[in-house]
Parts: C-alpha cells; structure tokens; sequence
C-alpha cells in the first residue's frame, strides 16, 4: 500500500495540483460552442452575469501571482457589462480585478467603441484606459442616444442670445459734456 506522504510528494499528484487552478479557470471561461442553455429565472452557480469568455490561441495562468494571459487572435466576451474585445495579447489581473489589452486593441460597448495600442479595463470602477502607440493617437467612436441628445438641447434656452464677445455700449448715465475750443 503506499502511503499517503508518498502520494502528495509524487510529481504526478505535484502536476495534478497546478493544473486544479486552470481547470478552475478554464470551467469559469470556456467558450461556449452553443448557446448556454441557462434561462434568466434559473441562477448560475456564479452568479448572475460574472461569465467573462476568452478565446485566443494561446492561454496561460499562474497560480501564485493570479494572472491569466492570452496571446494570439485575442478575442474577449463580458455579456454582463456588454463588452465585446479584440486584441493580440490579454492578460487578467485577478487579484487587481483588471484586464490590460495590447496590440491593435478595440473594444466594443453598447455599440460605443475604442481603438489604442494598449487598453486597460478596470472592473471593479468599469473604467477604460486607452493609449496610443507611440505618436500616435486613440481612437472612440461614442452614440449619442436621441433622448440623450434631446435632453442636452432642453436644458440651453433658446430665448438666450448667443455669447458675443463685442457686447453693444450702454446709454451713458451722465450727461455728455461740450467739449471746449
């Protein structure tokens, strides 16, 4: 019989134990090839809208600094925050909670979009953070919503003159004096 103190000391039981975080990590974020069938009344065992799908060529995770990269053909899914994104490399910061994009990145958000050379999403503030490839610049393209754009024109009053730098001269308050010869 072999002991116990043998099995956890084997390298095979030493390599099942590293592969347990990527199995974790690949049940969390693997591509479906179907539509999920998981109804919006039945809840998912991680909760409601925390599947974060990446498919690339290339994937790899550490267990012990928590980060998870993808390289090649990059491509990123977040129905939850309606994210959509492309780029050659990603890598998932798990403990920060933040995904750095790089390589001819564009994102797509509720029909917005984003193109730079580096993009970092924070997700805990849902905030991007765009730059450019050197002398370069970023690229977004936002949608302005009719009732957004409605809303902006109500508040300007339109019974208001417009600005004018050269206003006209008031009626002098004094009495205009003779000058003398």
């Amino acid at each position: 019989m072999i002991s116990p103190t043998k099995i956890l000391n084997s390298l095979t039981f030493k390599g099942f134990a590293l592969l347990l975080p990527l199995l974790a990590l690949a049940s969390a974020i693997a591509p479906p090839t179907y539509p999920q069938a998981n109804p919006a009344n039945t809840p998912s065992k991680d909760g409601p809208g925390r599947t974060l799908t990446v498919r690339s060529d290339i994937q790899e995770a550490d267990s012990k600094t928590g980060i998870i990269t993808a390289r090649g053909n990059v491509q990123i899914n977040y129905p939850s925050r309606q994210i959509q994104a492309t780029a050659t490399q990603a890598q998932y910061f798990s403990r920060e909670r933040r995904i750095v994009l790089r390589g001819d990145v564009y994102v797509l958000q509720e029909g917005n979009s984003l193109r730079g050379e580096t993009v970092t999403y924070l997700i805990d503030e849902g905030r991007f953070i765009a730059l450019p490839e050197s002398q370069g610049q970023v690229e977004s393209i936002y949608i302005v919503s009719p009732e957004q754009d409605s809303a902006a024109q109500s508040t300007v009053n339109p019974e208001t003159p417009p600005y004018n730098p050269k206003p006209a001269f008031k009626t002098p308050m004094s009495p205009p004096t003779n000058p003398q010869r």
